[in-house]
């Protein structure tokens, strides 16, 4: 359309109707030339600018009004000597029906007076301002023809100056609009002023319309490219790869500085818009991180495992809502009470240690680890139940796809988690949870890879035993500014060996947390507490301590950009596994984390 009505401007007799029209209007021409009702009102700057702001149809489609156009100044063609005797003669004929089309001897009145002061030249201008003539022309084309929608009243509103292009783009919209009235031969609809009007317009703006035609062509022709070579209507990929450079410290600890990687993609399916279809490749050559050389499973890495570069399917989740209050998660593949369950930690429980916290202690409570593997299977679910108050639980099985002895959903290790969310303030929350363990005495009760020997091994031959579990935990999180946060947490577990003994262990930490800590996206964290040991265990092993243990850790995540953050951070293990004569121990690590 752009090109066509620049060619309109080559055209002789269009070209001088045209301008001299428009030199009409920049030298002056009076409203009482145009009828009452056709008038511009013009609202105050502050409306029209509102109006406009929020009116511009901002992806117009670009049509041809060249030839419509056209063939109506072609019914005042105008000479460069002036208005040819049948041009007037049918301009005369027309005042009689028409009264915003001028007698000739106004016309040549009009074409002498000088241009207002207050006209001046928008090209001359990065913004147009509601003072221009510009502004008000393409206001007076609004209110006639309504070529410009966004509000139910259909006004034309704004607050603010528009850029050339925002301009262009509502000049645009005019121009189809037009073309639709011209195109339906409507009579005396469009009159020869507007028409004019629009001609200057147009030509003051030729370059921004040009630029925005080219733009919607380039988008019309991405948006082609991309719903033909798209992955998936219903499926999105995402990945993750960590480079990790780390290292181990301590008298007792002989580990060498070593350089690791995981690499996880993710699809993420929906078939109804609310479901998520969870399936999860991962392969790395990181394994239990530092456990062996340090004798504990103490600050481990919340991305180590697994360790030999295979492809595994890791995760295999389905989340659909049931109704306006429940949401279920079913877990085919590594089920874990984190994946449905709010844990007070955001910011460092996420992106499986890639973007969050470095070790798997300082992601959440250990109590949610209970009966986690990659062969868990299970359900969860969380249902508002007021505004403030959430009730979530779950039902995980270890070895829930296995049928042989010991094994399946209800006859192997399982843990069932019940958990009230209470948030009374936009800013706090906190929760009481629940979980009840068991252990047919195949050896797999564990914390999911964190706390000391006894409290995951416990005594010699426990493997034997069924071991019955009851875990209780509190955990809050205060966000004190959008900078800064508070989260804490502590737990107790019951051990029960069915007649052989048993024990109690316990785990809790406090950490301070600044989100977008020197940049936005950035991260910082400071996570000290301990990780799970046993306080007491009965009958007592010979070899039996029960100091505590403390795990302190460091770190910050700095984002380079919207993809790549680098992340270094430090662990201070000191009394691991739970005896104050061992040596401190300190883990040091430099993770780059790449996301696509």
């Amino acid at each position: 359309m752009i090109q066509n009505i620049l060619k309109l401007s080559e055209s002789s007799s269009a070209l001088f109707g045209t301008a001299l029209v428009m030199t009409v209007i920049a030298s002056g021409l009076k409203p009482e030339t145009a009828k009452a009702e056709q008038s511009v009102k013009f609202e105050d700057s502050s409306q029209i600018t509102q109006n406009l702001d929020n009116s511009i149809d901002f992806k117009p489609q670009i049509k041809d009004a060249s030839q419509a156009i056209t063939t109506k100044l072609a019914d005042f063609k105008v000479s460069q000597q002036g208005i040819t005797p049948s041009s007037e003669n049918k301009l005369n004929s027309s005042n009689s029906s028409n009264s915003n089309i001028l007698p000739v001897e106004k016309l040549a009145q009009t074409e002498k007076k000088p241009v207002k002061s207050q006209v001046t030249s928008v090209s001359q201008l990065s913004d147009v301002q509601p003072t221009d003539w510009a502004f008000a022309a393409l206001q007076s084309l609004v209110e006639r023809y309504g070529c410009i929608a966004g509000y139910p009243n259909g006004t034309y509103r704004g607050n603010r100056a528009l850029t050339r292009y925002e301009f262009a783009a509502g000049l645009n919209a005019c121009l189809d609009r037009v073309n639709e009235l011209i195109a339906t031969a409507t009579a005396n609809i469009v009159t020869r002023e507007d028409l004019a009007t629009l001609q200057r317009l147009q030509e003051e703006f030729s370059a921004e319309l040009a630029t925005l035609r080219g733009r919607v062509d380039a988008l019309e022709a991405r948006t082609a490219e991309l719903e033909v070579n798209q992955f998936s209507t219903t499926t999105k990929l995402k990945g993750e790869a960590v480079f990790t450079l780390a290292g181990a410290e301590g008298d007792d600890v002989d580990a060498e500085i070593v350089f690791n990687e995981r690499i996880r993609l993710q699809l993420v399916s929906s078939f109804t818009g609310k479901d998520k279809l969870f399936t999860r490749l991962t392969t790395g050559n990181i394994g239990n991180s530092f456990a062996d050389e340090i004798g504990t499973n103490e600050g481990r890495f919340a991305f180590d495992g697994p360790g030999t570069n295979d492809v595994v399917l890791d995760r295999l989740h389905y989340v659909f809502p049931v109704g306006e209050k429940l949401k279920v998660t079913a877990m085919a593949s590594l089920g874990a009470h984190h994946f449905y369950a709010d844990v007070f930690n955001s910011g460092l429980n996420v992106g499986g240690g890639g973007t969050g916290a470095m070790s798997r202690f300082a992601e959440r409570n250990p109590i949610y680890r209970l009966g986690i593997a990659r062969s868990t299977t299970g359900v969860g679910f969380s249902y508002k139940l007021a505004d403030a108050i959430k009730v979530e639980g779950g039902y995980l099985a270890k070895n829930g796809s296995d049928p042989d002895q010991k094994a399946g959903l209800f006859n192997g290790n399982y843990s069932a988690m019940g958990q009230l969310v209470f948030q009374p303030a936009k800013r706090f929350k906190f929760g009481l949870t629940y979980v009840n363990g068991y252990d047919p005495g195949d050896g797999t009760f564990a914390f999911g890879g964190t706390g000391t020997n006894f409290a995951n091994g416990l005594l010699p031959g426990t493997e034997e035993r069924r071991i019955s579990s009851n875990s209780y935990g509190v955990q809050a999180q205060l966000d004190l500014s959008s900078k800064l946060s508070l989260r804490g947490w502590g737990s107790y577990t019951d051990v029960d060996f069915n007649g052989g003994g048993d024990a109690e262990i316990w785990n809790y930490a406090v950490a301070l947390v600044f989100p977008d800590l020197g940049k936005k996206g950035g991260l910082g964290a400071i996570v000290a507490g301990a990780e799970p040991y046993a306080g007491d265990i009965s009958p007592r092993p010979a070899n039996f301590e029960n100091d505590t243990p403390l795990h302190i850790e460091a770190l910050y995540k700095y984002p380079i950009n919207d993809n790549i953050s680098i992340t270094p951070g430090v662990i201070w293990l000191k009394s691991p596994n739970q005896d104050e004569d061992n040596d401190d121990v300190f883990i040091g690590a430099l993770r780059t984390t790449f996301t696509f």
